[in-house]
């Protein structure tokens, strides 16, 4: 079952190019992530990743600045991602707070 997570993420990386992929709120892509976990954990904890990621890059996230300066994502889950678990099209961007409606847009 590892095998075939790890080929199917394979094969959505050869089929669907980079510039075409739904643009991730975290710094490291879904994909990466889950292809990561399965790759040094096994087939129950990428999957669990692959969930987790699936259910929480979607719409309904809101993006903050706190009064430190920090710019910070509150998942649907309620989880706080720092600065440092973001991606970084949304710490440049200092004018895209807010709910994060559609973040599939390249910017």
């Amino acid at each position: 079952m590892k095998n075939l997570l790890i080929l199917l993420i394979k094969i959505y990386w050869l089929v669907i190019p980079a510039a075409k992929r739904r643009k991730c709120i975290f710094r490291t892509s879904c994909s990466k992530h889950v292809y990561e976990t399965t790759t040094n954990e096994g087939f129950i904890s990428g999957l669990s990743a692959f969930i987790y990621r699936f259910k929480n890059c979607r719409s309904g996230a809101y993006i903050m600045e706190t009064p430190s300066g920090e710019t910070q994502i509150i998942l649907p889950n309620q989880r706080i991602l720092n600065e440092i678990e973001i991606s970084e099209r949304f710490i440049k961007n200092k004018n895209n707070h807010g709910k994060i409606c559609d973040h599939s847009k390249s910017e």
